[in-house]
């Protein structure tokens, strides 16, 4: 692992400025870029800490406040440790704010985070990777489809409603992605129902999608959240094999 440096920065998109965390190795080279989705309870400590540890392994990482129309890092006043079945009232709060954020922004968002890597001279030149966690994954799947030519790579961990009868569900872009796809769901996930995993599979699969989707046994969704209570170490090792492999084989 390489000595990382993270710094705060924000990002200019046609409703706003976002602010952002960047995580890059401490050489003041450019490296292969990836954006980073955060889960539900927004950019903290914990996903700092996620970046950190990629960037570490040599790539420049920008993880997004997705949530900034609702105000600057933090949105939300969290516990160190988010238990939301001793704190119910916490979806209370990020549940309408998740909702706010439909497709259509979501996909206008990510050309703007996109064009400020693209623009940044500590990301290389080229296409980037995008992993995203919870509703990230769906951002990572929207984004993919939306920006074919600036994704060379995407993957999608503890995702929810990736394959629904929405009209405006995220798996309906598969017909424009160009990207490798990697999507881990967790067999105790209420919001990927093994019907989804397999319209999620079957849609990726008559598009002629280069994908990989598996279920990662015993986990619970948010099972890479270690602040979390649904933290699960071994799925969480699991998916920084599966993502840094996924990386390697694109950069």
């Amino acid at each position: 692992m390489t000595s990382v440096q993270g710094t705060a920065v924000d990002i200019t998109t046609a409703d706003g400025v976002a602010d952002a965390y960047l995580a890059h190795p401490d050489d003041g080279l450019a490296h292969p870029a990836v954006l980073l989705y955060q889960d539900a309870f927004g950019l903290r400590p914990h996903l700092r800490s996620m970046a950190d540890r990629l960037a570490g392994s040599g790539y420049t990482v920008l993880v997004p406040n997705v949530f900034y129309r609702h105000g600057r890092t933090p949105v939300f006043d969290l516990p160190e440790f988010i238990d939301v079945s001793a704190r119910p009232e916490i979806f209370q709060k990020i549940g309408p704010v998740m909702q706010a954020l439909t497709p259509d922004l979501a996909k206008r968002d990510a050309g703007a985070y996109l064009q400020w890597l693209a623009d940044s001279p500590l990301a290389a030149d080229g296409p980037v990777a995008l992993t995203g966690y919870c509703m990230g994954a769906r951002l990572a799947l929207l984004t993919a489809g939306s920006y074919p030519d600036r994704v060379a790579a995407a993957a999608g961990f503890h995702g929810g409603r990736l394959a629904t009868d929405a009209p405006d569900s995220p798996h309906l872009v598969a017909e424009n992605v160009t990207a490798e796809l990697y999507f881990a769901h967790a067999d105790e996930d209420g919001s990927m129902p093994p019907e989804q995993q397999q319209l999620l599979e079957d849609t990726l699969t008559k598009a002629g999608v280069r994908h990989r989707c598996e279920v990662y046994s015993g986990a619970h969704h948010g099972y890479t959240q270690a602040d979390t209570a649904e933290y699960n170490k071994e799925a969480d090792e699991r998916h920084w094999a599966a993502l840094l492999d996924l990386l390697d084989r694109t950069f």
